[in-house]
């Protein structure tokens, strides 16, 4: 499928990059080509709305196409609109219903499809240089070439702008609030934030920093801080540390030799030599995450006290100038590069660690125009704007919930580590924070808009308004998607009522967003879930479990005695739909699951096979055919799930009725 788009695309791009000299006018203007500013700027198309999107490199996608293709979801339910359906996408290319691992170039190709389809105006190799604003009102930005910044500047005026930068440079640029590094704990009365020394990424004790053992006059090892440890939960501007996503591959059809690099220094990777002394490791998990990807591919990232994260060396980056960041990016990527020749020919390497690293290289068809390694520097995290609202752990925890919804998030508040200091005598790693069993939990439509007064017509779904560890929830591909969206559909809304973006109907925005989920009026699906008590009837004792599953919950079955739970869908317009039923991954599961699917005249029953279903990545459970059906209008249908003939737990968790008409 790629093949094809990227082929007819290449003239597309090529006039896009030729016309990008000529002044541009533009109802909405979206900064950024991450996965985040493709779906804004499609959305905002798709809407009527004449649109550019500027990307200041040239590939579209972000880390989407850029490695992380093991999909960081917390819960597929937040996952929907636009985001939902790229995942689709994937799945299609895959031959699945959806997917949340894939490959690079894949992904890169259906995000290239949404621009062809969109007809939207696309700008590569240019950044920005100056924000223009009368009041509160940007009235144009100038752009500079990212190759030959000496070029001739362009410049674009819109009417709105979106920023889906990782960097937040357009919200930066238009004076626009912000802030970076961690806040204290009681800045907003948290209990994971700032200074955090806990034992997860940890070096065990007894590592000594020092160049010669023993020896503090001979200096720290290369990577570690002379600074002191700070109060535990106390404020800095310190930032959680960044790394690539790696794509290798063990295809030797495919696959380059992974060589020295130009700058490789082999006192930078001491540290890992002292920690295997330590801790032998029986395979490169112990200090890789190395995921699967389709066609022999990998996702690999971080993990373990000392990996591919360059900790405490990207201080700089987030108010940095173009210069001090693409020093920054060129240094991460020869500490990566480095990395991996040294785990694979450092004689003081164990050896079945160097042998198993040898077996893997560069993929020949990935990143081609990039030397076969992406360009895309994993940002975790930069600015973060001070805006209308500030999202906190009391969202992430359901403490504080907001009305003003546009997208949920549901992931781990999670941060990395942010330096790596001397701790009593030896080497420790600081600020990983990983706090589990966060439930979805509403995104404000104010944490995307900047404070009144200080612009109108600028929104940052992505460098959104939110404490560290809060943006550490929040901060996952498929919700920078849905939030992109979001804010499409409201900078289109402000267009049409000539309002700001702080002025917007939010009931009227949430309404399309349900309404209208793909941008094109096709008929929206029908999700039922088990914590929707209007369109369930249950039989039976069935205990609420809000651990894994679809959603907030779902519903479980251990008991002999007959239970049974109907999903009764309102079909507002009657025809065919495809039914699924979500499996989620529990423990003593029953091995057959029988289920009823009435269409409003007759009953036909389906069986499932728990050995049958495959969960892939980071998800709880995947959906699970039931075939097509004719249904009604209204409530006369349902799907039933029972625990008839089951040996052990039964799960009811949720049903989707996807129509097959187009519109």
């Amino acid at each position: 499928m790629f093949k094809s788009i990227i082929v007819s695309f290449l003239l597309f791009v090529n006039f896009q990059i030729y016309a990008q000299s000529k002044p541009t006018s533009v109802d909405v203007c979206v900064y950024g080509g991450t996965s985040a500013g493709v779906i804004a700027a499609y959305t905002a198309a798709k809407m009527g709305k004449s649109v550019v999107l500027i990307e200041p490199g040239n590939r579209l996608g972000g880390l989407s196409s850029g490695g992380l293709g093991f999909t960081d979801i917390g819960n597929k339910y937040v996952v929907t609109g636009l985001a939902r359906d790229f995942y689709r996408r994937i799945g299609q290319h895959y031959g699945k219903f959806e997917q949340w691992t894939f490959e690079p170039k894949v992904a890169e190709a259906i995000f290239l499809d949404y621009v062809k389809r969109g007809k939207f105006k696309v700008i590569y190799n240019n950044r920005l240089r100056k924000v223009t604003k009368t009041g509160n009102h940007i009235t144009s930005v100038e752009l500079e070439n990212s190759i030959n910044p000496n070029l001739k500047t362009n410049s674009v005026k819109a009417k709105q702008y979106i920023d889906c930068t990782y960097e937040g440079d357009l919200m930066a640029k238009a004076g626009v609030s912000y802030t970076t590094g961690r806040e204290a704990n009681g800045t907003y009365n948290e209990t994971v934030n700032g200074v955090e020394l806990k034992t997860q990424h940890q070096f065990p004790d007894g590592i000594d920093p020092y160049k010669i053992p023993g020896k503090p006059e001979s200096g720290l090892l290369w990577g570690i801080s002379t600074d002191t440890l700070a109060p535990i939960g106390s404020g800095d501007k310190k930032i959680q540390s960044y790394n690539f996503r790696i794509c290798l591959t063990n295809d030797p059809s495919n696959k380059i030799e992974i060589t020295k690099p130009a700058n490789y220094d082999s006192t930078h990777y001491e540290l890992l030599l002292r920690y295997l002394q330590i801790k032998p490791a029986k395979d490169w998990s112990a200090f890789l995450k190395p995921d699967m990807m389709p066609n022999h591919k990998t996702d690999i990232n971080n993990n373990g006290p000392f990996s591919t994260d360059m900790i405490g060396m990207n201080y700089a980056y987030s108010d940095g100038d173009y210069a001090t960041r693409e020093a920054i990016i060129q240094a991460h990527e020869d500490y990566t590069k480095g990395f991996l020749y040294f785990i694979g020919h450092d004689v003081r390497m164990p050896e079945k660690l160097r042998e198993q690293m040898l077996k893997w290289g560069y993929p020949k068809d990935e990143y081609t125009n990039n030397g076969n390694f992406t360009p895309q520097l994993y940002v975790r995290e930069a600015r973060r704007m001070l805006g209308e609202y500030v999202m906190t752990e009391a969202n992430c925890l359901r403490k504080e919930v907001v009305d003003d919804k546009i997208g949920m998030g549901a992931y781990n508040m999670d941060s990395h580590n942010a330096e790596r200091l001397v701790v009593n005598g030896m080497v420790k790693n600081e600020g990983d924070v990983q706090l589990r069993g966060i439930s979805p939990y509403p995104i404000a439509y104010r944490s995307i808009a900047p404070k009144r007064g200080e612009c109108d017509n600028l929104l940052v779904p992505v460098c959104l308004s939110a404490s560290h560890m809060a943006y550490g929830s929040i901060r996952m591909e498929p919700v920078f998607m849905v939030l992109a969206q979001s804010a499409a559909v409201a900078a289109c809304q402000a267009i049409d009522k000539r309002t700001g973006v702080q002025q917007i109907d939010v009931k009227q925005l949430q309404a399309e967003l349900i309404n209208n989920p793909l941008v094109d009026h096709s008929v929206a699906e029908i999700l039922v879930d088990n914590d929707d008590s209007e369109n369930i009837i249950k039989t039976g004792d069935w205990k609420r479990e809000t651990t894994g599953g679809y959603g907030p919950s779902f519903l479980l079955d251990t008991a002999k005695a007959t239970a049974a739970v109907k999903f009764v869908p309102l079909i507002k317009r009657a025809g065919k739909y495809k039914v699924y039923v979500y499996c989620p991954k529990v423990s003593r599961s029953t091995t057959i699951t029988q289920i009823q699917v009435f269409d409003g005249q007759a009953a036909t029953n389906k069986t499932i096979n728990k050995n049958d279903i495959q969960v892939v990545g980071q998800t709880s459970g995947e959906w699970v055919s039931l075939g097509t059906s004719q249904f009604p209008a209204g409530k006369m249908a349902y799907v039933q799930v029972t625990n008839r003939g089951a040996d052990g737990a039964v799960v009811a968790d949720a049903v989707l009725f996807v129509s097959t008409d187009q519109n």
